[in-house]
């Protein structure tokens, strides 16, 4: 069956802009596990501008369902990643400038540095992910460092939609599509994620190769004016409409 792994970021994003402690992102997770979530992502950045490491001692202690700890390369969140052992860490560029992560992580010039950094994540019992394009020599490069899944960046796809560019649009699920299926020939488990939608999910949903997608931003803001509970049933509906044809 195809995850449907809900990113909470948004609601601790609404949080912040006030500060306080509603609405709170933990109860949002539980929220979402309980509408047939399969899994929770939590992006904890440099400059905590949404998740609060108070959100990540929550997470962990209340989930029964797996947490997908997004986080960049560096010490501290490797340190945050090693003391907590979530279920699953998921590499990720960042830069404190960029609204949202803006493109894929550039692993094939970094790979030594990347695979000394993994390893010990690894080593530790985290499934180990890298957010990438859907770049063959990325997929390589990832494949090398011992990752064991990598998450296509969908959001070049998503944007080529909704800026009515349907001929870039198409390219680009082509190209995600040939890369889902060779990254499957290279035994890595593929996931995918970044600005779906109710219109654009569904083509995604349907490559075979992927078992995971990773949606938030989208979810939360429907949830404001139907629920976290419809709002969830009804992109599992359309992921699973799409997988079963």
């Amino acid at each position: 069956m195809l995850r449907l792994g809900v990113n909470i970021d948004h609601v601790a994003t609404v949080r912040n802009a006030r500060g306080g402690a509603y609405p709170d992102p933990v109860r949002a997770a539980k929220l979402a596990q309980e509408a047939g979530a399969d899994g929770i992502t939590a992006h904890l950045r440099e400059d905590r501008r949404h998740i609060m490491d108070a959100d990540i001692d929550g997470l962990m202690e209340e989930l029964t369902i797996p947490l997908n700890f997004e986080m960049a390369a560096t010490d501290e969140m490797q340190a945050i990643a090693l003391r907590h052992k979530p279920h699953a860490v998921c590499i990720v560029p960042e830069k404190r400038e960029e609204k949202t992560t803006e493109g894929g992580l550039e692993v094939a010039r970094e790979e030594n540095r990347l695979a000394h950094f993994i390893a010990p994540l690894r080593d530790a019992g985290c499934r180990v992910s890298i957010f990438i394009a859907a770049d063959r020599p990325q997929i390589e490069a990832a494949h090398r460092i011992g990752a064991q899944v990598i998450e296509l960046h969908t959001g070049a796809y998503c944007d080529f939609h909704a800026e009515g560019r349907f001929d870039e649009r198409d390219e680009e699920l082509k190209r995600l599509a040939e890369m889902a299926k060779f990254a499957h020939s290279l035994g890595l488990e593929v996931h995918a994620g970044h600005g779906l939608t109710y219109e654009t999910v569904q083509p995604i949903a349907a490559l075979p190769e992927v078992i995971e997608l990773n949606i938030g931003h989208f979810l939360m803001g429907e949830s404001l004016f139907v629920g976290m509970e419809d709002a969830i049933k009804e992109m599992r509906r359309l992921m699973d409409e799409a997988r079963a044809t």
